[in-house]
C-alpha cells in the first residue's frame, strides 16, 4: 500500500519520499490509519518491520507546533534504540521543524536538562532516565497526548515494567497509548488491559524467508580478518549486484572506502548522508555504475532493489528477523541468490538463533586463499580484456602495436596489461566494533540474571548497582548498556567445506 493512501499530510508524504521509502510495510499500513483516528493500538510485529514510522508519522501529524509542552513520549528499552528512534522521528519531522529530544542513562544529564529547556514536543527515552528527569522536575508529562511503549517485551525482559507503570502514572488519563512488541507475554497483555482504552490489536506474521533460491553460508572468521576474507570472496565469486550489510554507520564508511581503495565499484549508504547523496548512490547502484552497496539495516529499509545476486553480512545482525530482511534482498523473482554471513567465534549463538527462525542450517564455507583470489582476478581480467578488444577499433593502434611487439615480448606486454587491470593490494584497516553480547545457549531472549528469579527483581540488566533508587546524580546508570559478560555453553565444532 502507498503511503499516500493512509491519510498522511503532504509535508509528511514529502519527508517519506525524501527518506527513500516507497511503500508502507504491513504494520504501517494497518496501524497508521487507526492511530490517526486516535485509537489505542497494540501492534505485534518483529524487529525491522518499520514500527518506528508506524507511530512516528501519526505523532508528527497530530503535533501542535504552537504548543511548547511535551506532547508525545516514546519509551524504548535501550539507549541504542532510543537514539535510533529519535533520529528517525527527527528526520521525518524535519520539514515541519518538529523538536525531538532523546534522554538515556550513561550520558551527562546536565546536557539533557539544557536540551529539555528548548521545549521539545516529542521525547524519546529509556525508562530509568525518564524517571530521573521526572524526579528532578526537568521533564513534565502533564500535556502528553500520545504515549508509545516500543519493544515492550524487551523492556519486560530487562525488568523495566515497574518503571514503565510509574511513568504511565505521570501522563494524563485521556492520552492515546500505543504498544509495540515482538511477542505478547501475559504481563504485556496486562499492561494493555490496565492502561489502554479498548485497544485495537494488529498482529503481523513474521516475514518468512524463501530459501529454495538462496544458498546460505557462514564463514567463521576473526574480526580483523573480515575485510580481506570478504574481498577474496568477491574475487572468487565475481558477484554481479551485491549488498554488504554492516552494523554501524562508521563501519559502512570504512568498509566502502576500503573497497574503493582496492578498486571495487562500491558506495556506502547510511542515515547520515544527505538525501541528494542517497538518491545519487541509489541511482548509480540501479544503473550498474556501483556494483557493491554497503549499507546499514535502517538505510536499506523500505528501498526496493531488484536483481541483487549476493548479500554479504559483514556483521551478523543482532536479531534473526533482520537477517531475514537482509537476505530476502536476493533470490527474488525466480532468480538464484547467495548469502554469506561472517561470524566471529563469540557470535555463534546469534547464528544458531537465525537458523532456528529460518529453519535452515547455513553451510560452513572455507575462506578462499590469496592464490585462489588472484586466480579469480585473472579470470575476470581475461573476460574484461576480451570485451575491451571487441569494442576497440584496433586499426588505429596497429602501427604502435607492431612497434611494441618488436621491442618487447608479447608475453611481457600481456602480463603488463593484466597487472594494470587487476586490483592492487592496498592495506585496509577497519576499526573493530564492540562485539555483540553473548546469548545464553538455548534461549532467544537476553537475560542477564543468571540466577533467574521474578522479572520484577531483574534490574541488573543495565549495569546499575543495587542502590538504583538513590542514584539521582548526573551519571545515572539505570539505562546503561546491558551486560556483555554473557556466557554460552555451546562449543560446537564445524566441518569446513568448500562451496
Amino acid at each position: 500500500m502507498k503511503f499516500s493512501e493512509l491519510g498522511l499530510s503532504d509535508s509528511l508524504l514529502s519527508a517519506i519520499s525524501k527518506s527513500g521509502f516507497e511503500e508502507a510495510t504491513p504494520i504501517q499500513a494497518e496501524t497508521i490509519p487507526m492511530v490517526l483516528k486516535g485509537q489505542d493500538v497494540i501492534g505485534q510485529a518483529q524487529t525491522g518491520t518499520g514500527k518506528t514510522a508506524a507511530f512516528a508519522l501519526p505523532i508528527l501529524q497530530h503535533l501542535d507546533f504552537s504548543n511548547p509542552n511535551v506532547q508525545a513520549l516514546i519509551i524504548s528499552p535501550t539507549r541504542e534504540l532510543a537514539i535510533q528512534t529519535q533520529e528517525e522521528v527527527y528526520r521525518l519531522g524535519k520539514d515541519e521543524h518538529a523538536k525531538v529530544q532523546v534522554v538515556y542513562g550513561g550520558a551527562d544529564i546536565r546536557r539533557q536538562i539544557n536540551a529539555l529547556k528548548s521545549h521539545p514536543q516529542v521525547i524519546v527515552g529509556t525508562p530509568g532516565r525518564i524517571l530521573d528527569h521526572i524526579s528532578r522536575h526537568t521533564l513534565k508529562l502533564d500535556h502528553v497526548k500520545t504515549l508509545v511503549l516500543d519493544e515492550a517485551d524487551e523492556m519486560l525482559n530487562m525488568g523495566f515494567l515497574d518503571d514503565i507503570e510509574s511513568i504511565i502514572k505521570q501522563v494524563p488519563d485521556d492520552r492515546q497509548t500505543l504498544l509495540f512488541s515482538a511477542t505478547m507475554p501475559p504481563q504485556i497483555k496486562r499492561v494493555g488491559v490496565q492502561f489502554m482504552k479498548d485497544p485495537k490489536q494488529v498482529k503481523i506474521k513474521a516475514k518468512e524467508l524463501t530459501t529454495d533460491l538462496i544458498d546460505q553460508y557462514y564463514v567463521r572468521v576473526k574480526e580483523y580478518e573480515k575485510f580481506d576474507t570478504m574481498t577474496r570472496f568477491f574475487d572468487v565469486q565475481d558477484p554481479e549486484v551485491t549488498i554488504v550489510f554492516c552494523r554501524t554507520k562508521r563501519r559502512v564508511d570504512e568498509v566502502s572506502k576500503g573497497l574503493e581503495a582496492r578498486g571495487y565499484n562500491a558506495a556506502g549508504l547510511h542515515g547520515d548522508l544527505t538525501q541528494a547523496r542517497r538518491t545519487e548512490i541509489m541511482n548509480e547502484f540501479k544503473r550498474g555504475k556501483v556494483d557493491i552497496l554497503v549499507a546499514t539495516d535502517v538505510a536499506a529499509r523500505g528501498i526496493d532493489i531488484s536483481g541483487v545476486t549476493h548479500v554479504y553480512n559483514y556483521d551478523i545482525p543482532q536479531d534473526p528477523d533482520s537477517y531475514v530482511h537482509r537476505v530476502g534482498r536476493t533470490g527474488r523473482a525466480g532468480k538464484h541468490g547467495v548469502s554469506i554471513t561472517f561470524t566471529t567465534p563469540n557470535e555463534m549463538d546469534y547464528l544458531h538463533e537465525i537458523e532456528k527462525l529460518t529453519k535452515v542450517r547455513m553451510l560452513p564455507l572455507k575462506p578462499p586463499t590469496e592464490q585462489e583470489a588472484f586466480v579469480g582476478q585473472l579470470n575476470a581480467a581475461e573476460s574484461d580484456i576480451g570485451e575491451l578488444i571487441k569494442r576497440t577499433n584496433t586499426d588505429k593502434y596497429e602501427k604502435m602495436a607492431d612497434k611494441l611487439l618488436d621491442e618487447y615480448e608479447a608475453t611481457d606486454l600481456v602480463a603488463a596489461l593484466l597487472n594494470d587491470v587487476t586490483r592492487d593490494y592496498v592495506k585496509v584497516k577497519i576499526t573493530p566494533e564492540r562485539p555483540l553480547s553473548r546469548r545464553h545457549h538455548g534461549s532467544g531472549r537476553r537475560n542477564n540474571n543468571r540466577g533467574g528469579g521474578h522479572w520484577n527483581n531483574r534490574r541488573n540488566g543495565d549495569h546499575h548497582s543495587s542502590h538504583n533508587r538513590n542514584r539521582r546524580n548526573g551519571g545515572g546508570n539505570r539505562d546503561r548498556k546491558r551486560n556483555d559478560e554473557r556466557h554460552s555453553s555451546s562449543k560446537h565444532r564445524f566441518t569446513i567445506k568448500n562451496k
